[in-house]
């Protein structure tokens, strides 16, 4: 069911679910309309807060026994399907919307003004380093534009902003729950396993990956199998892909060492590719889908190719943190899942490797065999640094590899250590501390496993929660591990 249309919210019972950013930005963004907002969360302590300030709310459970009194639920985008209240509301038939979802349509309503063209980004890899390029370009082009979504602020909270054009990253989780979306341009860069334990299949995450590519112009990675399938089959008028290779008609791609705009234009050239600060072929795969979804709002090349001129990487996204002794320490901590890994290692010839964390129900045999030519080393750690070792085994059997262990796991780890190539390390220290003692033993060893010309990279390929608060937190772990090592 859609719903009911936003300006008829006033005096509606709608279902709030989450109480962190988005549940506050999704209140916040409620009240002038006059709906009657209730929240709900996993957390009592958060609760109790928000009841203190007048919000009414509701537990879980009896959220769930109480569902049928709602006209509308609005949800933050971490709440699955499954979740025991969005299920209850699915059976009841109380329509669902995402936090995008209401942005989308209180923009389209026009209480804002006139509304706005809005350009998304998506896929597993690559999203935020091309969201940034994109709202980079619009920028330079002296475009009034926005960066929001799942790079920063949610969009509802910068409705009011003066601008013209939303440069909006979105996951799955948000495509999700936004059915009514239709941008001025959308493009998914490329999709690979993960979120399964959120979406239950492939299939049904590309199918809501494939959720950005339902307005005018829709642009996909050609070079990625599930992309350029999603591309194809795409309702948008306009289908634009980009490639490594020489482009084809209505395609962005390289040729002689450019950026080249074979859609939008007859072969015009937009950037040298060697301006590019992103190592490796994925900074120019994004920067190709960045430059398509500028020109598809008619920004002139020179303003491309000033943009990605001046470009600066995000944090922990293949940040460069030291160079010493011929060894390049890196930074990509945000690669959370075995396809941003990849591309992460493959952007180096000689890899000492750093990884592990919560795979999220993903595979990481692929990325091992196909990446396995570029790893001198790897330091294992986290709850499935088990997985990724027994892929280690079979498909890079030289590799040596370091698997260090926390004292809780320790008792419980079975472990042949006859090879030379294979070594558990037991890291011992207080709970508090445990994660500055688990990185700073991973890049010891990291050391010792790497020469002069190798790069000691932090490419997880997992969630960061099970030793960490987040991807950030590890990222800037790594960095202060290192810092202290080359003291």
């Amino acid at each position: 069911m859609s719903g009911p249309d936003v300006d008829d919210l006033a005096g509606l019972s709608v279902l709030v679910t989450g109480a962190r950013v988005t549940g506050q930005a999704i209140l916040a963004a409620l009240t002038p309309l006059g709906a009657r907002a209730t929240l709900t969360d996993d957390s009592p302590t958060a609760l109790t807060a928000f009841a203190q300030q007048g919000v009414e709310v509701l537990d879980p459970a009896a959220a769930v026994e109480r569902i049928a009194a709602f006209d509308l639920v609005v949800t933050s985008p971490g709440f699955p399907p499954t979740a025991p209240v969005l299920a209850a509301a699915a059976d009841a038939g109380v329509p669902i919307w995402g936090d995008v979802e209401l942005a989308w349509r209180l923009d389209r309503s026009g209480r804002f003004g006139p509304p706005r063209q809005w350009l998304v980004v998506t896929g597993t890899n690559g999203k935020t380093t091309t969201t940034s390029m994109l709202h980079a370009m619009l920028e330079s082009a002296g475009r009034r534009a926005v960066l929001c979504g799942n790079i920063g602020d949610p969009v509802l909270t910068l409705l009011e902003q003066p601008a013209d054009v939303f440069a909006v990253e979105l996951s799955s989780f948000q495509l999700h729950w936004a059915p009514s979306l239709r941008p001025e341009a959308g493009a998914v860069l490329n999709v690979a396993e993960d979120h399964l334990d959120w979406h239950g299949s492939m299939a049904a995450y590309a199918a809501d990956k494939a959720r950005a590519l339902t307005g005018r112009v829709a642009v996909g990675g050609l070079d990625d199998e599930i992309a350029a399938g999603l591309l194809g089959s795409a309702p948008a008028a306009v289908k634009v892909g980009f490639r490594l290779g020489a482009p084809g008609p209505g395609e962005f791609g390289v040729r002689d060492g450019a950026l080249i705009d074979n859609a939008f234009a007859d072969g015009l050239e937009l950037a040298a590719v060697d301006s590019i600060p992103v190592a490796g072929p994925v900074g120019v795969l994004n920067a190709l889908a960045a430059a398509a979804l500028a020109r598809a709002v008619d920004v002139p090349a020179e303003a491309i190719a000033t943009a990605l001129a001046g470009f600066q990487v995000g944090r922990h996204r293949a940040e460069v943190v030291a160079v010493a002794d011929g060894i390049t320490y890196v930074d990509d901590s945000k690669a959370t899942n075995p396809h941003a890994a990849r591309a992460s290692i493959d952007a180096y010839p000689r890899v000492v490797w750093i990884a592990g964390g919560m795979l999220k129900g993903a595979s990481v045999e692929d990325l091992v065999s196909d990446s396995a030519d570029h790893l001198v080393g790897a330091v294992l750690i986290g709850r499935d640094r088990a997985v990724v070792a027994e892929a280690l085994a079979r498909h890079a059997p030289d590799v040596p590899v370091v698997e260090l262990v926390t004292g809780e796991d320790s008792g419980v780890l079975e472990k042949d250590e006859s090879g030379v190539t294979r070594v558990t390390r037991v890291v011992q220290a207080d709970s508090e501390s445990l994660s500055d003692a688990v990185m700073a033993a991973a890049v010891r060893a990291a050391r010792g496993l790497a020469a002069p010309g190798d790069a000691i990279l932090l490419a997880p390929a997992g969630a960061s929660f099970d030793q960490f608060t987040s991807y950030g937190h590890r990222g800037d772990t790594f960095a202060a591990a290192v810092r202290a090592a080359l003291r």
